[in-house]
Formats: C-alpha cells, sequence, structure tokens
C-alpha cells in the first residue's frame, strides 16, 4: 500500500515591506513583517509513490499554474530528484487555490 504525503502552502502576507536604498550590487534590503494565513486561503500538495514524475493540477488557479514541464512543483521535484540520485518518480497532485506569484 502507498503512502500519500500531503502538505498545505499558506498564503504569506506582508504586514509591512520597507525597500532600502539599492546598494552596489543592484540589490535593495527588505525589511518585512509576515503573517501566514490559515488553510483556507493555502494551496495543497500532496506526493504518492510513482515509477515516474507526474504532476496533476485542479482548484480555482490551476489553469494559471498549468502541469507543464515550466511548473516550480516540477522543476524543484527534479532538483531534489537529481540531487538525491534517485531514479524513481513521483506522483505530485497540486490543488491551486491562490494566484500565480501571489507571496
Amino acid at each position: 500500500m502507498h503512502q500519500i504525503l500531503s502538505a498545505l502552502a499558506p498564503a504569506k502576507v506582508n504586514l509591512f515591506l520597507h525597500v532600502g536604498p539599492l546598494k552596489p550590487n543592484g540589490r535593495h534590503d527588505l525589511d518585512s513583517l509576515v503573517v501566514f494565513a490559515g488553510p483556507e486561503a493555502a494551496d495543497r500538495l500532496s506526493v504518492e509513490p510513482s515509477d515516474i514524475l507526474t504532476l496533476s493540477v485542479t482548484g480555482p488557479r490551476a489553469a494559471d499554474a498549468g502541469a507543464g514541464p515550466d511548473n516550480l512543483v516540477l522543476k524543484a521535484a527534479r532538483a531534489l530528484r537529481a540531487e538525491a540520485g534517485i531514479a524513481s518518480g513521483a506522483a505530485l497532485h497540486l490543488e491551486k487555490n491562490l494566484p500565480v506569484a501571489a507571496g
């Protein structure tokens, strides 16, 4: 029997964000105070062992995220697999409720 692991990725809310002056390296220092929303404002990622790496995406923001090769979930899974030297895959499922790049 395969075990399915599932985790929430809650929305991050910036209560304030201060952007400092431009530094010589082209970056800014940031000061921020954030809180994380509860489970009602979160994406959910589920993972199940599989021979191949696949991703399915559902939810109100699924079309925005897509399940193609450029999806960040797949990119992270491929990087983890390569770093860990694992040949097998995983069946990934993303329930996309939050806007893409919203925090």
